[in-house]
């Protein structure tokens, strides 16, 4: 960066920019009172915030709002970012910065500004052509145009976790097949259970993970509906009346997604619950997750000392001491990262619960751990997916072992002899160290042969035992 600088002014005053530098005064003040975190707003929301810059300067021509040189400048500068994938490093502005977004809306301003004035052949600071509020933001606020950001932001992300969650449906199904065929012990208050096949362990979560895949389809649909052309408090002051309905017809446009117009601007410039539903559908996934993930560690714990039930694929050496050892790697990252996910919503709870009156302030927040969950829990459900769960096997020696030793097939003698005796063959089975089908043999409750027969696969479907 040159040392040289411009002066520019707003209506606290007059600052010092770099010259070569495309935002202007009131990006230099954000960065000079947001150093708190060195994280920038992630590409996606950037993009979506241009398109909407974009499409406003293209509407208001239409409405005869900006004469069409203007227009044309403004959306040339749009396409430098949007097509070419220039100037992304211009937009400097910290997640955490002025309530609502201010400072990265003027951020976004002023570089279009800048650009539009530099493809008119004029120099960078020159607002007299393309005006960062007069222009750039006509018709809109940060108040619309932040929260349009945040929803378009969302939906671009969406496929990818939708992609993710039905990748790892599958291979959870997948495995469900291969693995039904071997019988195993179920496990309740982490005791031994009633039989159950390893294949509807692996069914099971499949269902889990499809279940919410389609509430965080439900969830999307009201992101859809855009308070754009709300400007301030949604009433639409200083905007066209046709302005909102061609902005979302615009928007989908320009962004192939299904946008529409919002039903009250009012409403949906002051509360961000649609947004928090939707995080509530991403902490659930987390949720159901981590219990999945958990399970499958105390599946795969041991080898010698745990229940050692599934073998999960190395991925690498899990000890800096210990020869040997090899670690559930995949799935401990994956714990962490829906521990991050589910800690993120809370903060975009407590951030919708904060918004007063007209509008809720805490939306830089909110997209930040709205875009930071979604991009952490689609990367590492892939990569746990196609890594660890997908090369899962059985060691069905221990499984089979666990299915014989286990005092839940006592259970199945409920209906021949009775709780009561049922009760005592665990005790005696317990005490002696035998299994439940040696003792039942010995007191003379089934025979061999009746063992044999009944005390299989039968065990793990709906039915009685009955001579």
């Amino acid at each position: 960066m040159s040392n040289a600088f411009r002066t520019e002014h707003d209506s606290l005053g007059e600052v010092k920019v770099p010259s070569d530098v495309y935002y202007g005064v009131q990006t230099q003040r954000g960065l000079d009172n947001w150093q708190i975190s060195g994280l920038k707003e992630p590409e996606v929301f950037i993009r979506s915030y241009v398109m909407i810059k974009r499409a406003a300067a293209k509407i208001n021509a239409e409405l005869k709002m900006i004469d069409s040189e203007k227009s044309h400048a403004i959306q040339k500068a749009c396409d430098s970012i949007l097509k070419e994938n220039k100037h992304l490093s211009s937009f400097v502005i910290d997640v955490f910065q002025a309530g609502a977004g201010t400072s990265f809306n003027m951020n976004v301003n002023e570089v279009l500004a800048n650009l539009a004035a530099e493809i008119s052949g004029k120099p960078l600071g020159d607002y007299q052509f393309v005006h960062p509020n007069d222009h750039v933001n006509m018709a809109q606020s940060t108040n619309d145009s932040f929260p349009t950001a945040m929803r378009m932001s969302i939906l671009m992300e969406h496929p990818k976790l939708l992609k993710a969650l039905k990748r790892s449906i599958e291979v959870f199904r997948e495995k469900a097949k291969e693995l039904d065929s071997v019988l195993t012990t179920a496990r309740t208050h982490l005791q031994d259970a009633v039989p159950i096949r390893l294949g509807q362990e692996f069914e099971a979560f499949a269902d889990t993970l499809q279940k919410d895949l389609h509430r965080l389809e439900y969830s999307r649909e009201e992101i859809e509906y855009l308070n754009i052309g709300g400007t301030a408090a949604g009433t639409g002051m200083n905007s066209h009346a046709d302005y909102a309905k061609k902005m979302a017809v615009e928007l989908a446009s320009l962004s192939g997604l299904g946008l529409k117009p919002g039903k009250n601007l009012v409403e949906l410039s002051q509360n961000m619950s649609d947004i928090s539903f939707y995080s509530a559908a991403l902490r659930n996934i987390a949720l159901s997750l981590t219990k999945i993930v958990n399970d499958l560690r105390l599946l795969s714990s041991g080898p010698t000392s745990g229940i050692n039930e599934i073998f999960l694929p190395a991925v690498q050496p899990g000890s800096s001491i210990m020869p040997g050892k090899v670690n559930p790697s995949m799935l401990e990252m994956l714990n962490m990262v829906c521990f991050q996910v589910i800690g993120n919503d809370t903060a975009v709870s407590y951030s919708t619960q904060a918004g007063q009156l007209q509008l809720n302030v805490m939306m830089p927040g909110i997209i930040f751990n709205m875009l930071f969950s979604l991009k952490i829990l689609t990367n590492g459900l892939s990569i746990c997916t196609e890594r660890c769960i997908k090369g899962i096997k059985a060691n069905e020696e221990n499984c089979q072992r666990y299915f014989s030793d286990s005092m839940g097939l006592a259970t199945a003698l409920n209906t021949i002899i009775g709780y009561e005796k049922a009760a005592k063959v665990v005790k005696q089975a317990m005490a002696e160290k035998k299994t439940v089908t040696q003792v039942v043999i010995e007191l003379k409750y089934l025979t061999a042969d009746e063992v044999k027969k009944y005390f299989g696969s039968n065990l793990t479907r709906p039915g009685f035992i009955s001579k």
